[in-house]
């Protein structure tokens, strides 16, 4: 079972890393990179709250001085069940 998860990063260079979020739904994904792009198209406050937990408020002027990262990353089960299986083996002598 392969699982994407996407993640962006906003990196300012005075306050440093702003933002770090993986998304495994493409679809939320896509909406966070188009309310991002629209936010800097139109000279915008980036502001954002996904109903529950989570509340993000970047000033244009912040915004425009950051840098914007995305990657798509692969994740696969059975990679982590055979790293798994080495963490819990008994410890053998070489």
């Amino acid at each position: 079972m392969n699982l994407t998860q996407h993640n962006i990063k906003i990196v300012h260079e005075k306050f440093g890393l702003i933002v770090d979020e993986t998304f495994v739904n493409a679809t939320q994904f896509k909406l966070f990179l188009k309310s991002i792009q629209g936010c800097i198209e139109l000279k915008e406050d980036l502001t954002f709250f996904n109903g529950t937990d989570f509340l993000l408020h970047i000033p244009i002027a912040h915004l425009l001085n950051s840098i914007i990262t995305t990657n798509v990353d692969t994740y696969k089960l059975a990679e982590h069940l055979i790293n798994k299986s080495k963490l819990e083996a008994p410890v053998t002598k070489d």
